[in-house]
């Protein structure tokens, strides 16, 4: 299975820390978030990653290389200036990811999530990954009712970022940006995406402050 990192968003709220740095490459405990990611996508048996990008993706791309320093095959999906959003970043980069299900994780985040454990092949559409909910997201975004989610319900629980998906979910999509939380709902009143709640770490790296809470924390150990 390949792996895609979402890495092309403009990381206004981190500002003025991404002006001239992109978000995956702000540091915690002297490493950058997507090597965090990088690393653990090796040690669950990864090979292949594609990452996209938009602002400053050139840097991305210097400091990743073809990805050999890390025992895995980098590609790239370039976005130009703006990003596509999740839905149509995903969608620019399905001749890279193939025709199986493919792993996607949003580049801005820390969590300490057994990638390994991901099914290969989703029960439906996709397979998502939901935990407790964050202080600064206290009503969540769906519902886990046993092992299907659900668009709303009594368990709401936040989408984690890490996701399985089929490439068929993206179908009838075209080129462009576009979100895939409506493409997700959809699948879910259909009864087509399985999901699991984990109850480990995981780190929304959406503020300077967050980004400094996981510095300690990582330092601490």
């Amino acid at each position: 299975m390949k792996a895609m990192i979402l890495a092309a968003g403009r990381g206004e709220r981190m500002r003025p820390l991404t002006d001239n740095t992109p978000k995956p490459l702000l540091q915690v405990n002297g490493k950058s978030l997507i090597e965090y990611h990088l690393q653990n996508l090796k040690q669950a048996g990864f090979t292949d990653v594609v990452i996209n990008h938009a602002w400053l993706g050139h840097m991305i791309e210097s400091s990743l290389g073809d990805g050999s320093q890390y025992g895995l095959q980098i590609q790239y999906s370039a976005e130009g200036e703006k990003a596509l959003e999740t839905g149509g970043g995903l969608f620019r980069a399905l001749p890279l990811l193939g025709d199986a299900p493919f792993l996607a994780i949003n580049g801005d985040i820390w969590t300490d999530y057994p990638l390994q454990n991901l099914p290969t092949e989703p029960d439906g559409l996709a397979h998502l990954v939901l935990i407790d909910n964050p202080p600064q997201h206290p009503e969540g975004d769906f519902a886990l009712d046993g092992e299907r989610v659900r668009p709303s319900g009594e368990n709401c629980y936040t989408f984690s970022g890490i996701g399985v998906y089929r490439p068929e979910i993206l179908a009838g999509q075209q080129d462009g940006a576009f979100p895939l939380a409506p493409i997700l709902r959809s699948a879910m009143q259909r009864n087509e995406i399985s999901g699991e709640h984990y109850t480990g770490q995981w780190f929304d790296i959406g503020t300077p402050e967050r980004l400094e809470q996981l510095d300690l924390m990582l330092r601490v150990g």
